[in-house]
This record gives structure tokens, sequence and C-alpha cells, in this order.
């Protein structure tokens, strides 16, 4: 096995493996903290991004992973018309043939978010652009993802339409492979707690862990070192700078800086994991939001700010590490690739609250949250997997009822069954 870390667990090795070795498509899933994304940042570091990139379910989530909207990429824009015009619409286009006809494959982050029709799009679209009667055309698909996380957006109260109930889902003939050692916690009572959520199943385990991590006096909360999550995202902002005005320290801004044309610049706005004017002062609490080449820290990573300047911030890290952190650009990528807009400031956020949504994908050193009157299925299960271990986490209030699974997914994950794990 080339080019592995230390620090894999063995079903990691095994799986880049096979995504190495097999030119199957593949369906990569596996309960949060496995290491999903580690592993595919690994398995594209050598591959041309222009023959097999990244494409994902949203914009927020395309500029974190440097990738394309999977709207764009495959020509979908909003699906005006249904499923047929949009088709017309997309083999017509010249820019979206020429672009299907190059890749090799592609990355399909976040399948979860991704609505079945247009999955059945996006196929239809390749095969038709690349002129083969073989699924996707014969491009190789890795998709990536946890059912058990955040749902495609349904409009009203439909039912949900999971990328896998989709004929396209069948057609593509994935192999499944399920990433089974957690690395983001070693907690073996709080991973248990986690995997009981994750089923929508409320036991008298989940009830007493549970009670016994609630503290409804959230007056003595605020001043913990620890991210409050909610779930809307005007009560975050307010709640974050509530917190930072009580600090007496001098309060610095930052305008964020924007290239591209003025639609774009409004996208990125909307999508990129920094604020248009970052407001800090020293001893702030601050969470980092991309991952440090050299793994100083990583997406998530609390700590309090000890030195601000116009080239570096200092924060001591949760951890007790000091690290200095500079300015970073974060990229919003048009269909082919190419930037379009830009976003440049320091990367980081103040941590005292976030939104479950803005959460995904960052692994916190602690939190507070609310799990009362959740709206989704997965959302209860996505924040509480954000953290490490089980000591960190402090709820203000939870109920039965905001704890749910989508049928659909539990009947999904049992029919994947020993497929998810292939011999190898």
């Amino acid at each position: 096995m080339s080019n592995t870390h230390p620090t894999w667990s063995p079903c990691q090795k095994k799986a880049l493996n096979f995504l190495e070795t097999s030119a199957d498509n593949i369906f990569l899933t596996g309960r949060a903290g496995t290491g999903k994304s580690f592993l595919i940042r690994h398995f594209l570091k050598d591959r041309n991004p222009k023959s097999f990139p990244v494409v994902a379910s949203t914009g927020a989530a395309a500029i974190v992973v440097g990738g394309r909207t999977f709207h764009s990429f495959f020509g979908l824009g909003i699906m005006e018309g249904g499923i047929e015009k949009t088709i017309e619409r997309a083999t017509k286009d010249r820019r979206v043939v020429k672009r299907l006809q190059k890749i090799g494959g592609f990355v399909l982050d976040e399948v979860s978010m991704i609505p079945g029709p247009a999955l059945r799009a996006a196929e239809t679209i390749c095969r038709i652009a690349r002129k083969k009667h073989l699924p996707w055309g014969g491009a190789r698909v890795i998709a990536v993802g946890d059912f058990a996380q955040l749902p495609p957006v349904s409009r009203g109260s439909q039912k949900k339409e999971w990328a896998f109930l989709d004929e396209s889902w069948k057609k593509t003939q994935f192999t499944s492979i399920a990433l089974e050692t957690i690395m983001r916690s070693e907690d073996s009572d709080y991973l248990s707690v986690l995997n009981h959520v994750r089923n929508g199943l409320v036991n008298d385990e989940v009830e007493t862990y549970l009670n016994s991590r609630t503290n409804p006096d959230i007056d003595d909360l605020e001043q913990m070192e620890a991210t409050h999550l909610f779930p809307h995202r005007e009560t975050a902002e307010n709640f974050n700078l509530k917190c930072l005005s009580e600090l007496k320290k001098p309060l610095q801004k930052f305008p964020t800086i924007y290239t591209g044309k003025d639609r774009f610049v409004e996208q990125i706005k909307k999508n990129a994991p920094i604020p248009e004017v970052l407001q800090i002062k020293e001893s702030a609490l601050v969470m980092t939001r991309m991952n440090d080449p050299q793994m100083k820290y990583i997406n998530g990573s609390l700590g309090t700010i000890l030195k601000i300047s116009s080239e570096e911030i200092t924060i001591q890290l949760k951890n007790g590490r000091i690290v200095e952190i500079e300015p970073a650009t974060f990229s919003l990528l048009d269909a082919n690739g190419d930037p379009i807009a830009t976003a440049t400031n320091f990367p980081i956020t103040l941590a005292y609250a976030s939104t479950i949504h803005k959460a995904q994908g960052a692994t916190l050193d602690g939190m507070v949250c609310d799990l009362r009157r959740l709206w989704e299925p997965g959302q209860a299960y996505v924040a509480l997997s954000r953290l490490r271990k089980g000591s960190d986490l402090t709820l203000t209030g939870w109920d039965a009822a905001s704890i749910r699974v989508d049928p659909d997914v539990i009947t999904f994950h049992q029919s994947l069954g020993k497929a998810v794990l292939p011999s190898w």
C-alpha cells in the first residue's frame, strides 16, 4: 500500500487501495468522523482536476473542497421546465458537452444532498454528451456521503427525493464501501449514543446520556469555550456579536477582499465560510475554517486570539498549541474549474455560535446545542457528531421528536448489507 499515512485506519487503507486499483463506480460512505473527506483528498492529490474534478451538492461545500457545484458542472441550472427541458438545454450547450467529453470521472461530494431527479438528469446528459450507452457515458463516479446526515432540499411536505431512490442510482451500479473506524473519537459511550441517534433510536441509553449532558442555564454557558449550535443563521449571528461585545478589548475589523463580477461575488459572499467583515478582538473565541496543510489545525479547531496584526493573527488553540493564521483565499469556480470570484481574509470566524448546517464537515472542540424543535431528519445527528467526546457536549435541552431518520434511509442502509464491505 503506497502513500498511506501512519494514522490511517485499516479500513481507510483498504478503501484507498480499492479506489486506486478498481475501475468501479464507488459509493464511499460511513458514519461522521470516519475520515471520508480525508481519504478522498488523498485519492485526488495527484489527479488533474480537469480530468477528474470534484463536484459538490451545494455552493458552500464546493468552496470548502475547492470544487464546483454539481448543478453547474452538468449544466442543470435550476432545472426550470423539468428534467426533459434541462437535458435538452444542457446537451445543446457546447461547453457542457466538451467539458463532459474530457473527463475520466468525477467525485461527487455530499451526495446525500443531491435530489434524485438532478442525479437522473446529470446521468442522462453525461451519457448523451459522451455518446456512449454505458452509465454516465463511461465516466467513473465516486459518490461520497452519509445519507443519515442532511437531506436534499424538498419543497413543502414532499417526500424526500433521496438520490438512492432514483432509477439512475441503480443504473450506476455502485460498489459500496463503508468506513467503519471512527477517527474523530475514541469515546465508546458517546459513539454508542451517536450510533443510536444516527438510526433515529431514542432508547434508555440515549435518554440517560443526553439528560446527563443537559444544563438549561444558558446564562452561565455563554462564557464557556464551546461553540453554540443553532438551527437558524440569524440566531447564531446575533449570539456571536453579543458575546464579542462583552469583551473589554478594542474591536478590530477586517473586510473580506472580493474579486470577480458582481453576480459571482454575491454568490461567494453567500457560500464562503468567512464573513463579509471579520469582527474580532483579542481574547475572542474563534474557529478555523480550513484545514492547515501542515495539520496544525483543522476546519473547526477552536482557540482564543492572543494577538492581532494586519499580517497574521496569533491564536492559542484549545489543545494548547499556539498558531499564526495568515489570510487565505477561497475561490468560486465556474463549471470548467476556473476561478470566477475569490474571497480573501483570515480563515477564521467567531466561534461562540454557528448553525448546524454550517458546522457539517467541521470537528469541534466543544459544543453547546439545543436539540429541540429540529425539523430535518439527520439534523440532530449532524450536530452531535461534530465532537470527539461526550464530555465536550452541553445541551440546553432536547426532545425525542428531534432525533429523526427517514425510514427510506434505514431501508437503504439495510439493503447495502455485507455489500458495503467488499472482501478485499
